[in-house]
């Protein structure tokens, strides 16, 4: 009769309670994983912002090159991809297509800053920004194409930090 108890006892199979602290053993662990996941994607996402300034950059060189001067601010980015920005039919014979899609706005859908004139150090470059995750002027997490030493004794304000781009405008 013992024997039967014994067995009885040993093929129940798991209490509520282990069950519970399987559950929450397997909770604790997916909601890690989970945050770490979502810090890598802002992090990548902002990665992908600061290379499109750059790309845009180069293209605005190339432009600046072609045509001896940066587009203006009325002809703004879209002089990069679209020839129709250009009002003086001079410079529409000269432009090439130095960018192959349009790239109006950052990651964060909101337009890019384009000034051709820069109010940040040197005013033979011209200014380009992006105000980040946050949306908002002068913060962290802008991107932007001059150097921070003039105004907040920073780096490059195109360096990204883990929680976002450094820099301000």
């Amino acid at each position: 009769m013992r024997l039967n108890r014994r067995r009885s006892r040993s093929s129940r199979g798991f209490t509520l309670i282990e069950v519970l602290i399987v559950i929450f053993i397997v909770l604790a662990l997916g909601g890690l994983v989970a945050y770490n996941l979502l810090g890598q994607k802002k992090k990548a996402t902002a990665n992908l912002g600061q290379i499109e300034l750059n790309n845009l950059k180069s293209a605005l060189k190339q432009f600046n090159f072609i045509h001896d001067r940066y587009p203006t601010d009325e002809e703004g980015l879209a002089a990069l991809w679209s020839k129709e920005a250009l009002p003086d039919e001079e410079a529409q014979k000269k432009w090439q297509k130095l960018m192959e899609a349009p790239t109006p706005k950052d990651r964060w859908g909101n337009e890019w800053g384009y000034r051709q004139v820069s109010e940040h150090g040197d005013e033979t470059e011209f200014d380009l920004w992006s105000y980040g995750p946050d949306m908002q002027e002068g913060t962290a997490d802008d991107i932007v194409s001059w150097t921070l030493d003039d105004e907040s004794g920073g780096d490059l304000g195109t360096t990204p930090s883990p929680d976002g781009p450094s820099g301000g405008r």
